[in-house]
Order: structure tokens, then C-alpha cells, then sequence
């Protein structure tokens, strides 16, 4: 029986081209997230894209779906996908749009642009002060994968000395001086002047940053969080800021999501908030890595050939 390749990622007249020939004996239809159609779900034997967990419930035919995004939560909750399917994700497709904000982040609690933004919006010609650099300094990025590997190595260009935690080690992981194991965390902590948390959800992650790990931190350190908002206790965060502690913090998540309004995340001092922002397809090459990704694994998908990122359920 031939596959019934239901393509939810956007593409342009080429890639449509380029996905039809990898498997020229497939049916290829195209559509949007919210505009496939449940006929469309149930004749599907392979979903590329990011369909919404709800359409899911009417696949009855789906051997194989390639998630656009490397975070796969919304799909491993019990009952969301048929049973038996492959399920691969698109790991690494953000990392440069996320690690170029995390060092955006950081550049502009070091040099204090926030308060310089306050200044400026109330008419004043304010010197902020005393400002840090990065070089010379030491990153600790907690989640050695793909976006930690990137954000090490825009650090290290910057003259930082970079150390990655994972939970194994295998060997070296580009981007960094060293790596060393999670349990080390305890340790290590007190030694950095950037914390970087690039960490997925999971039972082992979230309270991670609780009140005691903060106050291992150095005094004049940086925290950032381009994972998971669960990782981090933000009251004891925003306890730390308050009582004096720490350069600043940059959180691109949060829990919940969106902060609503009136948190007091909102008005913490030397917080930078952004709406989880750092990846998605704001940069066209995240997009252009996503549909690269897809269309690999198809060809492998077409040839019998091992498929990548396959993501366990």
C-alpha cells in the first residue's frame, strides 16, 4: 500500500518539490496545522509537521510522524498517539535561535541595557554604572544537548571558559572546555558567573533552581532559562533578586505560561522577561533546518534506513 504523507510544514514550490521526489510512490497532501481535515488525519501513514494532539485521536492508519520541534510533551501523554507508531522530533532545529537569545540575554544584563531602556523611556540621561564582560568569565550550561552546545560556543568565541553538564558523558561535546555529570551541579555552582539552564520537563528537572542551589550561586552571577519554567522555583528567584543577590536573571519561560498579569515576577529587579520567544520559526533558519530534517528522515523512512532523533514512548 502506498503512504499517505500528510506534510504540515511550511514549505516553499521547491521543498514541495524536493519531499515528492524522496518517495515519488506516495500520496503528498499539504496542509496547515488547523486546516487538515479529519479525513486527511485518518488516511495518514506519515505525519510531518506539528498537528495539534487532539487531530491525532483520528489517525487510524499512522506508522510513522515526525514532530517540527525537538520537545515532543504534548504528544508522549498516554492515548494521544496510536500505538506501535515511530515517533521523531527535529532536535537541534532551534539552536541557533535560541542560543543567539540566551547570549543576547546575557550581553544585555552585563552591560545593563534594561535599566538603561527604563532611563530612556522616562527621559533621562542616566550612567548606569559598573558592567561586566564575558570574557574571562565562566558558563556553566546545565543541559549539554543541542542548544547548550551552541550557546558554549557563541560563550566561549567571547573569551569564556565553558563547562557543560549532562547526565552521561560520553566523550567531548563541542562548545565546551569541559563536561561533567548533573551531580556535579552542587559543586559547580558556586563557581560559575553564568548559570544556563537548557533543560527539558521531566520528574528529575523540575524544582531544580530551588532556594538552596540559588544560594550556592555567586553573588554577582547570571541566571538564564531557555528550557522548561518548571525548573526553576521562581519564588525563591525572586526571593534572591529581592534580597540583593545575583548580577540578574533572563527567563525566556515561565510557569505558568503566559505570566499573567499582576505576577510579581513582572516588577522583580534585574529580571528580563520574555515570552518564550527565543525559538519557533522566527529565523528562517530554524525553518529551513526543520524541513532539511523531515525530508532526511523521509528518504531514510523510504530506504528501511534507521530514522533519527526517534524519540522514546
Amino acid at each position: 500500500m502506498s503512504d499517505y504523507i500528510l506534510n504540515l510544514l511550511p514549505l516553499n514550490d521547491g521543498e514541495r518539490d524536493a519531499f515528492e521526489q524522496a518517495a515519488p510512490d506516495a500520496v503528498h497532501v499539504y496542509a496547515g496545522r488547523r486546516t487538515a481535515t479529519p479525513e486527511q488525519y485518518r488516511e495518514a501513514t506519515v505525519i510531518l509537521g506539528w498537528p495539534r494532539p487532539a487531530d491525532l485521536s483520528r489517525c487510524e492508519n499512522l506508522r510513522w510522524m515526525q514532530s517540527m520541534w525537538a520537545g515532543t510533551d504534548e504528544y508522549v501523554t498516554a492515548g494521544t498517539l496510536p500505538q506501535g507508531i515511530v515517533l521523531t522530533n527535529s532536535a537541534g532545529a532551534n539552536s541557533q535561535s535560541v542560543a543567539e537569545h540566551m547570549l543576547a540575554s546575557l550581553l544585555a544584563l552585563y552591560r545593563r541595557l534594561p535599566e538603561s531602556r527604563d532611563h530612556q523611556n522616562e527621559g533621562k540621561w542616566v550612567d548606569v554604572g559598573k558592567m561586566k564582560s564575558i570574557c574571562g568569565a565562566t558558563v556553566l550550561v546545565v543541559g549539554a544537548g543541542h542548544v547548550g552546545s551552541c550557546f558554549a560556543g557563541l560563550c566561549k568565541a567571547l573569551g569564556a571558559g565553558t563547562v557543560g553538564l549532562k547526565r552521561t558523558v560520553t566523550g567531548p561535546v563541542a562548545g565546551f572546555d569541559r563536561v561533567d555529570t548533573i551531580d556535579r551541579l552542587d559543586e559547580l555552582l558556586p563557581q560559575a558567573d553564568v548559570v544556563a539552564l537548557c533543560l527539558p520537563n521531566s520528574g528529575s528537572t523540575t524544582g531544580l533552581m530551588d532556594a538552596r542551589r540559588l544560594g550556592l550561586m555567586r553573588e554577582d552571577a547570571v541566571l538564564l532559562n531557555a528550557g522548561r519554567g518548571n525548573v526553576i522555583d521562581h519564588q525563591a528567584l525572586m526571593d534572591t533578586l529581592n534580597g540583593g543577590r545575583l548580577w540578574g536573571a533572563a527567563l525566556d519561560v515561565t510557569d505558568p505560561e503566559p505570566l499573567p498579569d499582576g505576577h510579581p515576577l513582572w516588577s522583580t529587579p534585574r529580571l528580563l522577561i520574555t515570552p518564550h520567544v527565543a525559538g519557533g520559526l522566527r529565523l528562517e533558519v530554524t525553518r529551513e533546518n526543520c524541513v532539511r530534517m523531515a525530508l532526511e528522515n523521509l528518504k531514510r523512512y523510504v530506504n528501511g534506513e534507521p530514522l533519527k532523533n526517534q524519540v522514546k514512548l
